[in-house]
């Protein structure tokens, strides 16, 4: 293969990006074309120039896939390779309805994707015009900027890489790519990125667009990446850090950490299964089923049995030094890899739905609760809990948007372990945080919130009396307080919206979901994109300059899907990481 070792030049826009070769084979033109515009630019990079798979290609001037290792493994766990398992339907059967009131149903959501589709195409166009090296985009003031620990990798630039692939942006997308597999991850000046956020959002990105594409440069870059943070897991017991240092690695001298967010040190599995399956390489695959085989050794050990702790102590595998519990922020993608794990090794290896089952019953025990309402509505939240030696577990019921995919984890579950009270479960959360859309004056939940929680999950009496001594009575009746009033353009709403709607088949979600949309739009749109604001408790709201590159790796992804035919991205064909990357499931 022919490598080019330049500089990533992206930084003055993407105007100076390499576009994608135009790769049809069918006609002469074209191949001559290709070579003419080789020849005319090759006085624009430096002497030792190439292509990879049609593109300009960059390879990684340190190349971690030689690196030697402080702490080898002797011999490494293989991938599981049998032939997949028939595991059970997750999505909805669908079919076609070509009545007149299915047609005319058909034509008003193809008028909402369209709206979605503008609302990120406005987005991404004003990110690709601030450069495709930056991470972000600031929404209001026009600049871009770098996320830190993000290694100035172009977060936005990869994170984006699926949803142009699957909203036909064609075009946009081989451009993209072309500027992805320029990157140069030791070009950063970072000393240190932040392991989980690269594994999710680049590493996850890249294999989504590999999957869909099947551009082989795509899966290149990937590789380069991956052998990258496979370096992560060389610590003393081979369990990753939070931080990944460069010449800690480099130098034998990184160990895993004493108080790390549990979803940060666990939350790789898909992402590396999926790296091995693609390469063959069980190296991969080794270091995370080490992971694994953790957390069943102290699944029953911790201080919840079933659960494990927000903080893990690493560095020392004792994984009850922390008392706190959740499914919310820090801990909330170490619990849904479980079911989407057991579902891309096709169900080869049954831990996974081990670890599942118990987790959720001590969920279901003593983490779910159901809001008192005046209407006592039919819905649940999933809460925080703190032990203590002398009180035990003791839940407070505070809500998180991060929380709000846990309605669709529920429903995989369901589908994917044939637990059918785990599917009326997720829809009960799902529609609990819907409900808190809709209580708020712009339509959109806070970031942090608390409510009154009945004593069980059966409906429970109104109490005004306490509402009125111990609530900021200026919020709608059920809430406490909303600590927390901001919104970060966060997805996890609706991402379990979705799942229920292909799960069930239930148009009313598709509803739910168009009343967010518009909600979100009307409360975040700026001249240039959208963005964060302070607080969605003011209709005239104030924006906060940011705009994440999940805003549109996931969130308008989801509000697409939703809206979009059910065979595009099935979920019976692809899993989704917590970044919204489809991944294809083995057959």
């Amino acid at each position: 293969m022919f490598i080019e070792d330049v500089e990533w030049q992206l930084r003055q826009g993407p105007q100076h990006a390499m576009i994608a070769i135009f790769r049809r084979r069918t006609r002469v033109f074209a191949a001559l074309l290709v070579v003419l515009l080789l020849y005319l630019l090759v006085g624009l990079v430096p002497e030792h120039r190439g292509t990879l798979f049609g593109f300009t290609y960059v390879r990684t001037s340190y190349d971690w896939s030689k690196q030697s290792l402080e702490y080898p493994i002797p011999e490494y766990v293989p991938l599981p390779t049998a032939r997949p398992l028939s595991l059970p339907k997750v999505q909805y059967a669908f079919t076609a309805d070509t009545s007149p009131e299915g047609v005319a149903r058909e034509e008003v959501l193809a008028g909402r994707r369209a709206e979605v589709k503008a609302a990120f195409t406005k987005s991404w166009t004003s990110y690709k015009n601030v450069g495709f090296g930056y991470d972000e985009l600031m929404p209001v003031s026009g600049k871009g900027t770098d996320s830190p620990g993000f290694g100035g990798y172009g977060a936005t630039l990869v994170d984006s890489l699926s949803t142009l692939w699957i909203m036909g942006l064609k075009d946009e997308f081989y451009e993209a790519a072309a500027a992805a597999v320029t990157i140069n991850w030791s070009d950063t000046r970072d000393t240190s990125i932040n392991f989980f956020e690269t594994t999710i959002r680049h590493l996850g990105g890249l294999l989504g667009a590999y999957d869909l594409s099947l551009e082989t440069a795509l899966l290149e870059k990937a590789i380069e990446l991956g052998d990258m943070l496979y370096l992560a897991y060389d610590t003393p017991n081979h369990m990753p850090p939070f931080w990944f240092d460069f010449d800690d690695a480099k130098d034998g001298r990184q160990v895993a950490g004493y108080h790390d967010p549990s979803a940060a040190v666990t939350s790789s599995s898909l992402e590396f299964t999926r790296l091995a399956q693609l390469t063959g390489d069980n190296k991969y695959y080794d270091a995370i089923n080490r992971v694994t085989l953790v957390l069943d050794e102290w699944q029953n050990k911790t201080a919840l049995p079933g659960m494990w702790p927000t903080y893990f102590d690493f560095a020392q595998l004792q994984l009850n030094s922390d008392s706190s519990f959740t499914l919310g922020a820090l801990a909330d993608s170490l619990y849904e890899y479980l079911p989407k794990t057991y579902a891309i090794l096709g169900g080869l290896e049954p831990i996974y739905e081990k670890l599942y089952r118990g987790a959720m019953d001590t969920v279901i025990k003593n983490l779910l609760f159901r809001p008192m309402t005046p209407d006592q509505d039919d819905i649940l939240f999933s809460g925080n809990v703190y032990v203590s030696s002398d009180v035990g577990p003791r839940l407070t019921a505070e809500g998180q948007h991060l929380a709000c995919f846990v309605g669709g984890m529920f429903g995989l579950g369901s589908k994917l372990f044939n637990i059918p009270e785990h599917l009326d479960i997720g829809e009960k959360i799902t529609r609990g945080c819907v409900w808190a859309y809709d209580a708020m004056p712009t339509g959109i939940m806070p970031e942090i919130f608390t409510l009154f929680k009945c004593d069980t999950l059966e409906p429970c009496e109104w109490d005004e009396d306490t509402w009125e001594n111990e609530a900021n009575t200026q919020l709608t009746k059920g809430f406490k307080t909303a600590r927390d009033p901001r919104y970060l353009l966060r997805p996890e709403a609706i991402e379990s919206v979705f799942l229920m709607y292909r799960m069930t088949g239930n148009s009313e979600y598709q509803e739910m979901a168009w009343r967010m949309f518009q909600a979100i739009r009307k409360a975040t749109e700026t001249d240039l994109a959208f963005s964060s604001i302070q607080s969605v408790r003011e209709v005239d709201t104030v924006k906060l300059d940011s705009m994440e590159s999940f805003w549109l790796a996931e969130t308008l992804r989801y509000f697409y899907l939703i809206f979009s035919s059910p065979d595009l991205i099935d979920l019976d064909e692809y899993v989704l990481n917590t970044e919204a990357h489809p991944l294809k499931r083995p057959r």
